[in-house]
């Protein structure tokens, strides 16, 4: 399906935007309300495209859709179009005297300026998700960045440290004394981190030590981990301000103090552009000046 200049008019722009939203989201219903559009408009601005295309982009039943070969094709080609177009925008209010569009930000599920147009679509997850990919403005990780290609600010740094429930302290293992004791210990790991069974320390006088951990529970999840720790079922690892308040509570404590666990950078990352958007640039320079003043 070609589309020349002279049709891509406001009309075209918003049907390319339904064709989108259907196939990230799988159903018209779906994408009706990520857009907040009517089911009809979004029944009607596909019809459009599969007109003009003249070929089938969509294959719809009573509760799901899937995109044809054609479709996927399309919607490949378009995604991009879509996207450049919005950096293009983007670049072109930064001239504006006002912050106004949406602010649309990535983050981990635990990470947690206001200006009266502008308004903020926040994306959490566990995972990275490439910027390139979800469209987002900006991505607040933990770690090192995954992709040389894209432009990183330091926040911070992330102080971990090792922790565990009073409860479990109690039990007959008793209390580890160094990362080798982890060993006879269920440990409570995050699965979804590279060597995440594999605990690396540093004691204060720079002597490295690796351990290989096992245990009973697993998770992706760092809220489910943290609770499973303060629950009882072994030692976990953790950001220290994920954990501050349950150590305030004495739920838990820190243990193995006199070993490091290498701290984690924070990093705002977006994808190169020749000009920031104004929203963008001031979101993390707010981010910046706020993390200057809390411990991490």
């Amino acid at each position: 399906m070609t589309l020349s200049p002279e049709k891509m008019d406001n009309g075209s722009l918003r049907d390319l935007e339904v064709f989108v939203a259907i196939a990230e989201e799988g159903n018209l219903t779906a994408a009706a309300r990520r857009l907040d559009r009517s089911l009809q408009a979004v029944s009607r601005s596909l019809q459009v495209l599969e007109r003009e295309a003249g070929t089938l982009l969509v294959a719809r039943t009573t509760r799901q859709c899937r995109l044809t070969t054609a479709g996927e094709q399309f919607y490949t080609r378009i995604k991009q179009v879509l996207a450049d177009l919005a950096m293009a925008r983007a670049e072109l209010a930064e001239y504006a005297t006002t912050v106004t569009g949406r602010l649309r930000i990535c983050g981990p599920t635990l990470f947690g300026p206001r200006y009266p147009q502008l308004t903020a679509s926040l994306d959490l997850s566990e995972e990275y998700d490439d910027p390139a990919v979800s469209g987002a403005d900006v991505t607040i990780r933990i770690g090192e960045t995954p992709d040389s290609n894209l432009i990183a600010r330091r926040l911070g740094t992330i102080r971990r440290v090792t922790f565990a429930s009073p409860a479990y302290l109690d039990a007959a293992r008793g209390r580890p004394l160094g990362p080798a004791d982890l060993k006879q210990h269920d440990c409570v790991v995050r699965s979804a981190l590279p060597e995440a069974s594999l605990w690396r320390y540093r004691s204060k006088r720079g002597v490295e030590e690796a351990v290989q951990v096992r245990g009973r529970f697993e998770s992706n999840s760092t809220a489910a981990i943290n609770d499973a720790v303060a629950s009882g079922l072994g030692i976990g690892r953790a950001a220290y301000w994920q954990i501050g308040e349950l150590v305030q509570q004495r739920r838990v404590e820190l243990i193995l103090t006199d070993y490091e666990l290498s701290p984690l950078p924070l990093q705002a990352l977006w994808l190169p552009t020749r000009r920031l958007p104004a929203r963008t640039r001031l979101f993390v320079e707010f981010l910046t000046a706020r993390l200057e003043s809390v411990a991490l």
